[in-house]
């Protein structure tokens, strides 16, 4: 892979990571009902989900959900549903923190575990990552070159875009909340998670294209 390849192919990860979508309005999410720090947890499950996928991707699993009507199904089903349950859940939230005084951090009562798991389950079980990620990076793959450094190469900076990202969509968050009266930081919870909702709508009518 040459320099001008991943270049371009930084800048074009760049553009759809930037794009809001589950793991980022999650580290919006997070940001301003946790503070930047207790967020952190959700971003490394997002980054995980990036080894995970781009591996799935060299392994052909893209290829298989492409080709596999029944897995597909399943995966964006799980998806789906994964996703409107985490939208539901943030719609009915009653707040569940007081605005911060002073430059203190957030408290709300949520693991650093389950932080995790959230973005890590919300980006596995997106079968529309697997599509996107197949048709996109075998365009900056050299056939004629090893073909494991070029994955590990390109995981390497999806992950670090993804994680630039979110943590700035986590720092966006964690300085909104500041500026909102109590009533309002439910609102926000609940813009994001009607937001996932849509996600997750948009996901269970999402079709494969035909092949």
């Amino acid at each position: 892979m040459s320099l001008t390849t991943l270049l371009l192919f930084t800048l074009v990860a760049l553009v759809a990571i930037a794009t809001p979508g589950p793991t980022v309005l999650l580290a919006l999410a997070n940001g301003s009902r946790y503070g930047v720090r207790r967020a952190l947890p959700g971003m490394l499950g997002a980054v995980l989900s990036d080894f995970v996928l781009v591996g799935a991707v060299a392994l052909g699993l893209g290829a298989l959900l492409a080709a596999s009507e029944f897995w597909f199904t399943v995966l964006k089903w799980v998806g789906a549903a994964y996703l409107a349950w985490l939208g539901l859940r943030m719609l009915r939230s009653q707040g569940g923190f007081e605005v911060p005084a002073n430059g203190a951090t957030p408290q709300a009562g949520a693991t650093g575990r389950s932080i995790f798991m959230k973005s890590f389950l919300v980006a596995v079980t997106n079968p529309k990552g697997y599509l996107f990620c197949s048709a996109l990076l075998p365009q900056f793959i050299d056939p004629q070159a090893a073909q494991a450094p070029q994955y590990i190469t390109i995981a390497i900076v999806f992950a670090v875009l993804d994680f630039g990202v979110m943590l700035a969509y986590a720092i966006t968050g964690a300085r909104a909340v500041r500026w909102l009266k109590a009533s309002a930081t439910r609102w926000l919870d609940r813009a994001c998670g009607g937001a996932l909702l849509a996600l997750a709508g948009s996901l269970a009518f999402y079709r494969r294209a035909s092949t």
